[in-house]
C-alpha cells in the first residue's frame, strides 16, 4: 500500500493541533463557542476499565485509523478506545448558565464522563449528540473521558461502506471521534432547535423554535435586498412570516436569507432559503423533477466523502469545500452523498455555493446474501421482475432491533438536516443493502418531511414507491421503461483509470478499465453521446455518475483519491454537462 497525501495534509501537521476550528453548526450559531479539537490522550484497551496509563496522543477529530490522527491503529470489535483531555479553564459553573458539550459524530457507541461521572451515552456512528455537563463540573480542573466501541460489520448497526476486511467497493473501517467536539454556554432557558420550512407558493417562511422551557421568541429576518423584518412567536408553535419580493434559491443563484432568533437571554443566528422541489409533468407530459415550479434536469456525481489522510474526516474546511466547488466548476449541479452523513459545514457549503444534494441514509444490518443481493438482483432487473423486500434474512435485517434502529436513525437524519435548502431528495435504501419494508419506510419518511422527494430503493429491489424509478446501470445498454415516477439513473459509468503515482494500491476495482486520460475521456464521451444525452428527451431526468474521486482500490473517480489529478478532460466534462436540455 502506498500512502497518499492531499494538498492539505501538511497544513494539518503544521497546525500544532489547531485543526477544523470553524464553527461546526452554521444553521444555529451562538457567540459562545469553545472548540475542543486538538491533541487528546488515547488508549486502546481489551477491557472496559478506565486506563491507568494512556498509549499516547491522538489528534481529534481524526479517527485512530486515519494517518492524520498520528495513531494509525485499527480498533477491533472487542476493544475499547479511551480518550482523555482537560476542559478549558473557561468551563466553570456560573449562576443561571449551562454548559453544553457537543459531539459531531462518534463511531459507533460512546460513553462520556466528566470527572468520572457519566453524563451521556450514545449509539450510532453518524449522528451528533449533546450533553448538559454543568452539574458534573467542579472547581479547578475538569477531566473529560470518552469510551468508544465500534463493531463495524460484526453487528447490525449502521456502518456505511466500512469493512474490517476492506477491499473493492468497501473501504477502511474507521472508529471513534471523527467530527468536531465543541462546547457552548447557554442561559438556563435556551433554544434547542430551529426548524424552517419554505412555503414557496405562498411566499412565506414557516419557523418553529423549540426550547428546553416554554416562552416567547423574536425573529429578525434580513438580506441584501430587504429591510429587516421582525416577528414574534411562541416556542413550539409554527410561525409563518411573509417574504416580500421573494428571491428564490437555485444552484445558479444560491440566495440565502439571514435570521436571528432571540429567546429570553439566548440569541441564535441562522439562515434559510426559499425554494421548492416537486414532481410534475412538463409541457410534453413527461414526469420530471421541478425546482421552483420549473422542470430542472439534474446532472449529478456520486460522492462518498473519503480522504486518504483523514478517511471520513476532511483534513480542512477548505478541503470540504473543494469537492463541491470543483464539481460545480465542471458543470454538475447535484451530489449524491453516498451512505454517509457529513459534518453540517458540508451542507452549509452546498447551501451557499449552490449544489443540490441527494442524501443517502446510512445502511447497516447483518451481512446480506451476496448471491441474492448482487447477482440475482441484477437478473431480476434485467427481466423487469419485482421481488419483495420482506425477505429479512436474505437482505440482512433478520433482527427486529436492527430494523427499529434504522427507522429511528432515518427520522433523526431528516430532522438533523431538514433546514438545508440544498437537500432535495432522501435516498432510503441502496442496492438492497439492509433493505426492508420500503413502502412503510417511505411513508414514515414522508411523514417526517413532506417537502422533499424520496428515492425509495436506489438501484434494485424496487417496491414501486417513492418519487423515482431509480436505475443503476454499469454493464448494459440503457433502456427506459414506462413508469408513473420520475426516471432517474442514480448510478452509472464507474469508468476506471489507475494513475500509478496517485493510487494507494496496485489492485484495480471498477466497471471498465482504461489506460490513459485520453482513453478514459474518449470512453466517457462515447457513453454520454450514445446512452445519456439521447435519453433526456425520452424522459430521463436525473443522472449520477460514479464517482467524484477514487477511493482506495476503487479507481473510478473523476479525480484521483488525493484530489491532485482530474482524470477526464475538463472541457469534455463541461461540454457534455452543457447539453442537458429538454
Amino acid at each position: 500500500m502506498k500512502k497518499l497525501k492531499t494538498r492539505w495534509t501538511d497544513q494539518v501537521k503544521e497546525s500544532q493541533g489547531q485543526v477544523l476550528q470553524e464553527y461546526p453548526r452554521p444553521s444555529m450559531k451562538r457567540e459562545s463557542y469553545l472548540n475542543l479539537n486538538g491533541f487528546w490522550d488515547y488508549a486502546i484497551m481489551g477491557t472496559k476499565r478506565i486506563p491507568d496509563r494512556f498509549d499516547g496522543k491522538i489528534l481529534v477529530p481524526f479517527s485512530p485509523e486515519a494517518p492524520l490522527s498520528g495513531v494509525e491503529r485499527q480498533l477491533r470489535p472487542r476493544q475499547v478506545l479511551w480518550y482523555k483531555r482537560i476542559l478549558p479553564r473557561e468551563v466553570r459553573k456560573e449562576n443561571g448558565k449551562r454548559w453544553l458539550l457537543h459531539f459531531g459524530a462518534v463511531d459507533q457507541f460512546a460513553a462520556v464522563y466528566i470527572n468520572k461521572i457519566l453524563v451521556t451515552k450514545h449509539l450510532g456512528g453518524y449522528l451528533p449528540f449533546t450533553a448538559d455537563v454543568t452539574d458534573a463540573l467542579k472547581e479547578g480542573e475538569n477531566e473529560l473521558l470518552v469510551a468508544v466501541r465500534d463493531f463495524t460489520d460484526h453487528s447490525y448497526y449502521s456502518r456505511g461502506k466500512q469493512k474490517l476486511a476492506k477491499g473493492g467497493m468497501f473501504y477502511t473501517a474507521q472508529s471513534g471521534i471523527w467530527q468536531t467536539v465543541w462546547m457552548e454556554q447557554v442561559p438556563g432557558r435556551y433554544i434547542t432547535e430551529i426548524k424552517t420550512t419554505p412555503l414557496f407558493d405562498e411566499e412565506m417562511i414557516e419557523i418553529t423554535v423549540c426550547s428546553n422551557r416554554g416562552g416567547r421568541f423574536t425573529v429578525e429576518i434580513s438580506s441584501e435586498e430587504m429591510q429587516p423584518v421582525e416577528a414574534k412567536g411562541e416556542a413550539g408553535v409554527p410561525l409563518q412570516i411573509p417574504i416580500q419580493e421573494m428571491h428564490p434559491w437555485s444552484p445558479e443563484d444560491p440566495f440565502l436569507y439571514q435570521m436571528t432568533v432571540t429567546f429570553g437571554e439566548d440569541t441564535v443566528d441562522s439562515y434559510f432559503a426559499m425554494r421548492k422541489i416537486s414532481a410534475k409533468k412538463d409541457e410534453k407530459g413527461i414526469l420530471r423533477p421541478f425546482l421552483n415550479n420549473r422542470p430542472y434536469l439534474q446532472k449529478g456525481v456520486l460522492d462518498q466523502g473519503y480522504w486518504p489522510d483523514g478517511l471520513y474526516t476532511a483534513p480542512t474546511d477548505e478541503a470540504l469545500e473543494f469537492d463541491i466547488k470543483e464539481m460545480k466548476r465542471l458543470g454538475f449541479n447535484m451530489l449524491r452523498k453516498h451512505i454517509k452523513i457529513e459534518p453540517e459545514r458540508w451542507y452549509y457549503h452546498c447551501d451557499r455555493l449552490g449544489m443540490l444534494v441527494w442524501q443517502d441514509m446510512v445502511c447497516g444490518g447483518r451481512p446480506y446474501k451476496r448471491w441474492y443481493v448482487t447477482y440475482m438482483a441484477n437478473a431480476f432487473e434485467k427481466i423487469n421482475l419485482r421481488v419483495t423486500d420482506r425477505t429479512y434474512g436474505l437482505l440482512g435485517r433478520r433482527e427486529g432491533k436492527s430494523r427499529e434502529i434504522f427507522v429511528e436513525e432515518m427520522k433523526e437524519t431528516i430532522r438533523l438536516l431538514q433546514n438545508h435548502p440544498s437537500i432535495i431528495t432522501w435516498v432510503l435504501f441502496n442496492e438492497g443493502w439492509g433493505q426492508f419494508d420500503a413502502k412503510e419506510i417511505t411513508a414514515a419518511a414522508r411523514e417526517q418531511d413532506e417537502t422533499r422527494l424520496v428515492d425509495q430503493a436506489s438501484g434494485w429491489f424496487d417496491q414501486a414507491g417513492g418519487d423515482f424509478r431509480s436505475i443503476h446501470n454499469y454493464f448494459f445498454e440503457l433502456k427506459l421503461r414506462a413508469d408513473k415516477r420520475i426516471t432517474a439513473l442514480t448510478e452509472f459509468g464507474g469508468y476506471c483509470w489507475r494513475v500509478r503515482e496517485h493510487s494507494m494500491y496496485s489492485k484495480v476495482y471498477g466497471y471498465r478499465i482504461f489506460g490513459s486520460k485520453r482513453e478514459l475521456t474518449r470512453g466517457y464521451s462515447q457513453l454520454m453521446r450514445k446512452q445519456i444525452i439521447p435519453k433526456l428527451a425520452e424522459g430521463l431526468s436525473v443522472t449520477i455518475y460514479t464517482q467524484l474521486s477514487d477511493v482506495e482500490e476503487e479507481v473510478n473517480g473523476i479525480y484521483t483519491y488525493d484530489r491532485e489529478m482530474l482524470k477526464i478532460e475538463e472541457e469534455v466534462l463541461k461540454e457534455w454537462n452543457e447539453q442537458y436540455d429538454i
